[in-house]
């Protein structure tokens, strides 16, 4: 098929923007599906002035992407910002959530080579490889004063065991080393595995010869060495950080060299780059490389086609394996839990409805009765995106620009808590989904309930509201009327409906005792008027009317 002409493209194309260098494989990967773009070092403001317009933007560790970039975007538009690479800590991903932008990265593309390269920083600096080049080919001949260290036998701590910290593990075995680590995510059996002695984070610190970090950049992590850790350390300890700058308190590092503690630094990474007006640029004992742990061809060709296949199917609104601010479901399972999506989308948005305007939402609990209840099929594994799928029908009723990525984010920010109970017990369905809504009306609390069912895969019911046994079908409009259970009553709705011109398509009642509460739902061929509401609200023992649409 002959590809369309920039003049044949339509307003509906897909735009990428690209401002990274990024493997010619990705971006011709991304040309077949979407327009693309390649800006390289923009500047904040330029990058501000560019992103509107776009669906998808790309980049690597050059580009920072702010609050202030992110709301330049055209919110509803730009659903995706995909990092290629591991780290997004040079993304703001809270801000791309609250708008509903996906944050995808390629978090296995580069282990191998950031691995290796740790490996290269820790045999350059056990053997002062880069300062013996250098005195060598200026004419020195300076066997003595560089005089190295084996790393067989050693200790070698390995603070953070994920990816690249479990391959650098596996090296350093293979070396002869003997491997500690860190890591409160890691459980003792995983550690087993790899034949590693997991400890605490003092007593690696304590124990270590060469130590190694691998931890993401956060709140919790900036500065995760400083002098105090310093202090816990062996005299002459080296210390390797090929992961993220920040982690490593510089000046504190300085101060362990300068005194002794430390016998060496190999960093591949700095807490500002580049770090032209850093002091440990100065010191011999201090190897440095320019954040290239991730610069090899193999690692560059795999990040750059990771990431044009994820924004791809991030704009085809396909799953996503990698993404940072949703939920991924393998995609062979999309077609058990689709059906399940849909009941939840229709309990969510009949919730909304049925809750007073004046009031204000506290808490959203959601019950799983039955085989959802369980980890049949995966089904029982995967609630939580069903959970969202309720939670963003149920906002999108009050608030425009809801969707899977950002409704817990709104959820939160509202104040609303969110829960999950499962069981696989329930009585007359296979499985069963209910939403309790508790809210607030003044000083007075008050909760809705409405559960669902699927009698066939694409036969979503509606079985109960508010503890009422009922069978509707979830479509179209629907009158949902609380009254007392006597005589003329009934009959009385329908005769107005039916004067007015409106059909009936279904109408279910529900009741706990004959004379008591009950809930009569009337499924509606049309929209039911203001002043038609307002005249069966005058019909005796009628408490309540609601017009839903679904």
């Amino acid at each position: 098929m002959k590809a369309k002409t920039n003049e044949e493209k339509t307003e509906t194309t897909n735009r990428v923007l690209v401002t990274d260098h990024i493997s010619e494989e990705g971006i011709n990967k991304l040309k077949e599906f979407a327009e693309v773009d390649i800006e390289l070092e923009l500047s904040k403001e330029d990058l501000k002035e560019r992103i509107a317009g776009y669906d998808a933007l790309i980049l690597r560790s050059g580009t920072k992407v702010t609050k202030e970039i992110i709301e330049a975007g055209d919110i509803g538009r730009l659903k995706v910002i995909g990092r290629a690479g591991v780290g997004v800590d040079n993304i703001d991903v809270e801000t791309a959530t609250e708008k509903g932008i996906m944050v995808v990265n390629a978090p296995e593309a580069n282990t191998i080579s950031a691995a290796e390269h740790t490996i290269a920083m820790l045999f350059s600096l056990s053997r002062k490889i880069p300062i013996a080049n250098v005195s060598l080919k200026s004419g020195k001949w300076e066997r003595k004063k560089h005089m190295g260290v084996e790393v067989n036998g050693k200790v070698l701590g390995i603070i953070g065991l994920g990816r690249v910290g479990s391959e650098v593990a596996k090296r350093g075995k293979g070396l002869g080393m003997r491997v500690v680590a860190y890591d409160p995510f890691i459980s003792l059996e995983s550690a087993r595995e790899l034949g590693i002695a997991l400890l605490s984070f003092n007593e690696v610190l304590s124990v270590a010869d060469f130590i190694s970090l691998h931890t993401p950049l956060t709140k919790d992590t900036h500065h995760l060495i400083g002098k105090k850790e310093f202090e816990l350390m062996k005299d002459g300890v080296r210390v390797i950080n090929c992961a993220r700058g920040g982690i490593l308190d510089e000046d504190a590092l300085k101060e362990a060299i300068k005194s002794g503690k430390a016998a060496g630094a190999a960093l591949d990474v700095f807490e500002h780059e580049p770090p032209d007006e850093s002091d440990l640029l100065e010191l011999e004992e201090v190897i440095v490389t320019p954040h290239l742990g991730a610069s090899t061809e193999e690692a560059q060709r795999v990040a750059a086609v990771v990431i044009a296949e994820e924004v791809i199917e991030a704009l085809k609104n396909k799953p996503v394996r990698n993404a940072m601010n949703m939920i991924y479901v393998e995609e062979e399972l999309m077609d058990v839990i689709k059906p399940y999506l849909v009941l939840a989308e229709k309990l969510g948005r009949l919730a909304a409805q049925l809750i007073p305007k004046s009031s204000r939402l506290e808490q959203f609990d959601v019950s799983y009765e039955g085989e959802i209840g369980l980890a049949r099929a995966g089904i029982g594994k995967n609630t939580r995106l069903i959970t969202v799928a309720m939670l963003k029908s149920y906002l999108s009723w009050f608030t425009d620009g809801v969707n899977y990525v950002n409704a817990e984010a709104i959820a939160k920010k509202s104040g609303i808590k969110v829960t999950e109970s499962k069981t696989g017990d329930v009585e007359n369905f296979a499985s069963l989904i209910s939403i309790t809504a508790s809210m607030r009306i003044g000083d007075e609390g008050k909760k809705r309930t409405v559960a669902g069912t699927l009698f066939g895969k694409d036969d979503p019911r509606i079985v109960k509201i508010d503890g009422f046994r009922v069978d509707a079908s979830p479509s179209g409009y629907m009158l949902i009327c609380s009254f007392l259970d006597k005589p003329r009553v009934i009959g009385p709705v329908c005769m107005i409906l039916g004067d007015r011109g409106i059909n009936i398509a279904g109408m279910q009642v529900g009741r706990e005792e004959v004379g008591g509460e009950a809930v009569m739902v009337l499924n509606v061929d049309s929209s039911v008027s203001e002043d038609i509401m307002e005249e069966i609200k005058k019909v005796e023992n009628i408490f309540d009317i609601k017009l839903v649409k679904l």
